[in-house]
């Protein structure tokens, strides 16, 4: 079954390390869910930034950049016969990155881009739209139309916190059923619903992730988000919300029914 037709009917798991740190630790990463897909039959996609561009401080790590992130998704796709996955930044980024992947990721800050979208859309792969942090599940109608004005029908819609005064995220898990309304499959961004932003870096509390994560399936979350990496408060990016990578398998047996 392929991926978009899966994704109706089963659970999809997208993780990995927010960013591209090395390819040394995408290698790692992605040998260890590999092994839980093989193992568990889960329908694992790997995803990692090239480019983290919207980082809050202008001397933060970003990534290694579209060409070689490029590269390094497509050795991780061919070495473990994994579905990836990637965010994109511009509209120059959507043909390139289409070529490689099997879902590009709009960022949620970025989702009201028309070109940007509009360009993800073009490539026909599925286009996963984080749903803002200022916006209500009922104007997700809006990037989703977007995409489907390509005559690419291939939408995720995910959910990922609102924010709740300064420095602070809130889920009001009724977004996840009322996304559904628009008829696309609905993913849960457990880690980033978990973020405090606000302030040089942004904070953050995984021991809220799998709460977050077993709330969703709840409400009929039809896929899940995790960023994790081996050791999280080293993390090169979002450390403060990344979940243990030794602890993931656990987490995924009980949220997906065996």
């Amino acid at each position: 079954m392929d991926l978009y037709e899966h994704s109706k009917s089963c659970p999809v798991i997208i993780a990995g390390p927010c960013v591209m740190e090395s390819f040394g630790l995408l290698d790692e990463v992605a040998s260890s869910l590999a092994d839980i897909k093989d193992r568990k039959g889960y329908r694992i996609i790997f995803k990692s930034s090239f480019d983290k561009a919207n980082r809050t401080s202008v001397n933060s790590f970003r990534g290694p950049g579209l060409d070689k992130g490029l590269i390094w998704l497509s050795d991780i796709k061919s070495k473990y016969g994994l579905e990836v996955t990637t965010d994109i930044h511009e509209s120059h980024q959507a043909a390139p990155t289409g070529e490689v992947v099997d879902v590009i990721q709009i960022p949620a800050f970025l989702c009201r881009q028309t070109d940007l979208v509009v360009e993800a859309g073009k490539t026909g792969k599925i286009v996963n739209i984080k749903k803002a942090q200022f916006l209500t599940a009922a104007d997700m109608k809006y990037p989703a139309e977007k995409v489907l004005s390509t005559g690419n029908g291939q939408i995720w819609l995910t959910e990922r916190g609102n924010m709740l005064g300064y420095n602070n995220l809130v889920v009001d898990f009724r977004n996840i059923p009322s996304l559904k309304l628009h008829g696309y499959p609905v993913v849960m961004d457990c880690t980033h619903a978990v973020q405090q932003p606000g302030g040089g870096v942004t904070g953050g509390n995984r021991t809220l992730v799998k709460p977050m994560a077993l709330a969703a399936k709840a409400f009929g979350a039809d896929g899940y988000f995790f960023e994790v990496h081996p050791d999280p408060d080293k993390g090169f990016s979002d450390s403060a919300n990344m979940y243990y990578l030794s602890q993931f398998e656990n987490l995924l047996d009980s949220l997906i029914d065996p």
